[in-house]
């Protein structure tokens, strides 16, 4: 019986269990899980990519790869302390939602950094890690931008190099057909100019005027220089067959700033699971939350951040 208890406690003490959290807001909390890896232990902050993304990395868009729980537990394995939540809005935040055209991207900042906030109470650390992941990496960027009081460094996974509006140019010419092409060129640029625009009915998902301040928002920030504006440890994580981020956009955020680390891990996707180039063959792990994260991710993240002469202060 001893014996028992003993084994069941280490298994505690090595696994520690997830721990529902909530943040103060309005209209309604905010709702996160942590892992705590116990005392005198670094503490990461997991911020989630674009869309309806959940504080697992899953979304109803098709998405359960469940990249963030299963970066989480590995870190945690690691002895890191980790937070993640589920965006103002999604899931168990749902009831915070504010309307789309109250909605701009510095509200996912100030998001972020009340989270970062709670999670130096939660581990009783001076400062924190932020891990963001694809749009998560500008969010975490801007936050240290505004102001990197409590922010021991950055880890930014699956991230642009090049503004929005750059990025969007690339993905619209690839795939559109004129006139829609030359249309939407055009309202990307109106709004990356800060001009309200009058938008075509079959161009709404782009330009629906609730959405354009969100848009002018978030269309004209600059990752490169917001991690050159910066001095925290930062590496630039990226796998070599991400469909939806590429190795340029990760060499061009390396190239920020002289001490700014950049890992390619080979056949490694957006979702950080292990998959060919094949578009058809790389979709498919996005919906297999059975598959583990590709070999390399949870240990580099982990190396980083544990690096000898880091405090987890």
């Amino acid at each position: 019986m001893l014996l028992t208890a003993l084994t069941v406690a280490l298994a505690l003490e090595i696994n520690p269990a997830p721990r529902d959290l909530t943040l103060a807001s309005e209209p309604a909390p905010l709702s996160g899980t942590l892992i705590d890896a116990g005392p005198n232990t670094p503490a990461a902050l997991i911020i989630a990519g674009s869309g309806p993304t959940d504080r697992n990395g899953n979304s109803p868009l098709g998405i359960t790869a469940s990249t963030y729980r299963l970066l989480a537990e590995g870190l945690a394995d690691r002895g890191i302390t980790t937070l993640r939540y589920d965006k103002r809005g999604i899931a168990a935040s749902a009831p915070a939602a504010i309307s789309e055209a109250d909605l701009r991207f510095g509200k996912m900042v100030e998001d972020a950094r009340a989270w970062a906030g709670l999670l130096r109470e939660q581990s009783g650390q001076d400062c924190v890690w932020l891990i963001g992941h694809s749009e998560g990496a500008l969010v975490a960027e801007s936050v240290v931008a505004e102001d990197p009081t409590g922010i021991c460094g950055l880890v930014l996974v699956s991230g642009a190099g090049r503004p929005a509006a750059v990025v969007l140019h690339e993905q619209l010419r690839a795939g559109t057909p004129e006139p829609y092409l030359s249309q939407a060129l055009a309202v990307i640029d109106e709004l990356d100019a800060n001009r309200a625009v009058d938008c075509p009915a079959l161009l709404a998902s782009l330009c629906r005027t609730s959405v354009q301040p969100y848009m002018m928002s978030w269309l004209d920030m600059d990752p490169v220089a917001l991690a050159r504006a910066q001095s925290l440890p930062t590496m630039v994580l990226q796998g070599t067959t991400d469909i939806q981020t590429s190795v340029a956009d990760a060499q061009a955020l390396a190239m920020a700033r002289p001490d700014i680390e950049l890992v390619l891990l080979d056949g490694v996707n957006h979702l950080l699971k292990s998959a060919p180039m094949d578009r058809a063959a790389n979709l498919a792990t996005y919906s297999n939350p059975d598959l583990p994260l590709a070999d390399g991710v949870v240990s580099t993240v982990a190396d980083f951040i544990q690096r000898p002469g880091r405090a987890a202060d």
